[in-house]
């Protein structure tokens, strides 16, 4: 095996955490040299702290040698977000950074490591009765609590509170030069990270940078109560514009904490795949979030009956949770979204989804392969509610215009949809083709169901024309001014800001990482 960090810079991380915690294992490297849709330059080695202060001993160490330092969390990119674009890099595994620390209830924050999951987060408070006002991507099972900050989370949450940095108060930061920075009022000599603004607000800096600008080792976020009620709803439409429409209006009265919607063919492989509605375990959770036994039973019993029925094929549908303190307040959200629903033309249906997806938040990630054996990536943009149909129906016509070819390669393709509080709507084309699955699908699923799934042989030619749509999506969301979450290496930042927009951020990155060394080429730095 050829060694590629240098002698001097292994003993000295073989120093500052532990032999044992240093792995140059070729298989650990590719490993982390990859993540859901692509992979890097294999990184030189794999370190694993337990601290922010042996975070600090490792960087310290790579900036005496300028090694790039690769930020990792949960590993659940598809935008290259900590793929290293050279070799000699170190990949920096958060994972043992796990630790919930302080639930403090008097003062309404919590204080969590960056490698925690945000299940791990959700389930530290939830025993107190509280909750993070956004509590975590789909994914949360295994995404990590320092993935979301770097990159920004949509789902739990967001269409009441926004995404994940709008509920972060302070941050623990590494920076290149080994410096331990704490932000917000937990920067005062005796200061609790109870509150984020004092002057300007540098934790935000260091969120949705990617891990370019530093390395986050810890974060506090706001508590909230946890909402006493609950209602879940389901509406379809014929078309995508009414039902575009009555979710933008939903969103900007403030109805629902999570409100998402699928197109008629995501829609029918989420169903085929997840198996949704036949799961036994699923339906027992669902009995188990009700308020009593017999409503549990009558939820149950009505997800039961109604099957895979409720949702045509050619539906486009939305899914909602309404939450609040009070039943009578919570009714009453309820039935203004029926109203605004009525007022575009849709249909209530079983609202079999969002019951059971809030009564199992975080599953097992066995999406990360179609119900063939498929490869799955994503790609996003975030629009003002006045360009969402404009932008939905320009992707659309590019789909249409690369139908025949798409058809010929396997690749079928489909929508996602979601709000981000009163003011963001988020279209997220989603791909599925025919191509051989990497290491980290098989790591992410669960064995006994991938054991289930077909073993699907290479197809170069499929995934260049996943990649030239996916590149033609990102131009279209540009087109209309699109912001974009896990910017990594994928969605163009810098080129779409204003020359002086795009200085400030170059010298905001030259001052804090002068040589280059935290996540070289993220965000285009």
């Amino acid at each position: 095996m050829t060694e590629i960090l240098t002698p001097a810079l292994l003993d000295s991380l073989h120093q500052a955490i532990g032999p044992e915690h240093v792995s140059t294992d070729e298989r650990a490297r590719d490993f982390a040299s990859q993540d859901i849709y692509s992979k890097g330059a294999r990184v030189g080695a794999v370190v694993r702290p337990a601290s922010t202060d042996e975070v600090a001993a490792i960087v310290r160490a790579a900036a005496r040698e300028r090694t790039a330092i690769m930020p990792r969390g949960g590993g659940m990119s598809y935008t290259g977000g900590y793929l290293a674009d050279r070799e000699n890099a170190i990949s920096l595994d958060l994972s043992r950074l796990n630790a919930v620390i302080e639930v403090n209830q008097r003062d309404m924050y919590v204080r969590v490591q960056a490698g925690a999951t945000w299940a791990d987060l959700y389930q530290a408070v939830r025993a107190d009765g509280l909750r993070t006002p956004f509590w975590g991507p789909l994914s949360g099972l295994a995404s990590s609590i320092g993935g979301g900050l770097s990159q920004n989370n949509a789902f739990f949450g967001a269409g009441a509170y926004g995404p994940t940095s709008d509920s972060v108060t302070s941050l623990t930061v590494v920076l290149a030069n080994g410096d331990i920075v704490r932000t917000a009022t937990a920067g005062a000599p005796n200061g609790a990270p109870f509150f984020r603004h004092y002057g300007p607000d540098l934790t935000g800096l260091f969120l949705g940078d990617c891990g370019a600008l530093g390395v986050k080792t810890e974060a506090t976020f706001r508590l909230i109560h946890m909402p006493e009620h609950e209602a879940h709803l389901s509406f379809s439409f014929s078309a995508k514009e009414p039902c575009a429409l009555a979710m933008s209006q939903i969103a900007r009265e403030g109805l629902a904490c999570e409100l998402f919607g699928f197109d008629p063919t995501l829609a029918q492989l989420r169903m085929k795949r997840a198996s949704l509605m036949a799961d036994a375990d699923a339906l027992l959770k669902v009995v188990g979030a009700q308020k009593s036994l017999i409503e549990g039973l009558k939820a149950g019993a009505k997800i039961a009956l109604a099957g895979r029925s409720f949702l045509d094929e050619g539906d486009y549908s939305i899914h909602a949770v309404a939450e609040g303190r009070s039943k009578a307040g919570v009714e009453h959200d309820a039935a203004r979204m029926r109203a605004i629903i009525s007022e575009h033309g849709g249909i209530e249906i079983e609202n079999t989804i969002p019951k059971v997806i809030r009564a199992s938040p975080f599953t097992p990630l066995n999406n990360v392969l179609g119900p063939g054996g498929e490869r799955w990536a994503p790609v996003h943009g975030i629009v003002a509610h006045s360009a969402a149909i404009d932008c939905w129906s320009a992707i659309d016509a590019l789909f249409k215009e690369h139908e025949r070819h798409s058809e010929e390669h396997g690749v079928i393709t489909g929508y996602l949809i979601t709000t981000l509080s009163t003011n963001g709507f988020l279209i997220e084309p989603v791909f599925y083709w025919p191509e051989e699955r990497t290491e980290i699908h098989e790591s992410a699923i669960e064995p006994g169901f991938l054991a289930k799934l077909p073993r699907l042989a290479a197809n170069p030619s499929a995934t260049a024309h996943v990649a030239h749509l996916r590149t033609r999506i990102v131009e279209i969301f540009s087109r209309f001014g699109s912001a974009h979450f896990q910017v990594g290496r994928t969605y163009p930042l810098l080129p779409t800001r204003s020359s002086e927009m795009a200085s400030l951020l170059k010298e905001a990155k030259r001052a804090l990482d002068p040589d280059r060394i935290m996540n070289p080429g993220a965000l285009g730095l």
